[in-house]
């Protein structure tokens, strides 16, 4: 079968990625952890009920929740979140503040892939990202 077959299965749109979810162990500590790494940079808590805390702006949403089936919250391997700031300065605010809060460093700020990246694993052992293109 062509390509000119499958004509009327492609559609032009755009896509992106615009919330992402953390399974949790312990709600209390991550929405406290993510309270504080947050504070200042724009994502606001918009949503605290049930199983799910949810931070967000006008361009992305993040949420930490206790997973629906009741089981407990796992990371995946290979699996990674990561936020895009303004500066180098930012990034490595970002990492020593999450080591501050109790965070593990996956990665120290430095140059990687011409973006300036640090790296930390959170309360529940995700793996998340500050990184920013202004290397």
């Amino acid at each position: 079968m062509g390509v000119k077959h499958l004509s009327h299965l492609i559609r032009v749109f755009n896509m992106k990625m615009n919330y992402f979810v953390f399974g949790t162990n312990n709600k209390e500590k991550a929405v406290a952890f993510y309270d504080e790494l947050f504070d200042g940079c724009g994502l606001n808590k918009i949503q605290d009920q049930g199983r799910m805390t949810l931070w967000g702006n006008e361009e992305f949403m993040f949420a930490i929740a206790e997973p629906f089936d009741e089981k407990p919250a796992s990371n995946g391997n290979g699996t990674m979140l990561g936020f895009h700031v303004d500066s180098i300065e930012e990034v490595n605010r970002l990492h020593e503040k999450a080591l501050y809060l109790g965070s593990v460093s996956e990665g120290e700020p430095r140059i990687r892939s011409n973006m300036h990246s640090a790296y930390v694993r959170d309360l529940d052992n995700n793996k998340v990202c500050f990184y920013t293109s202004n290397a």
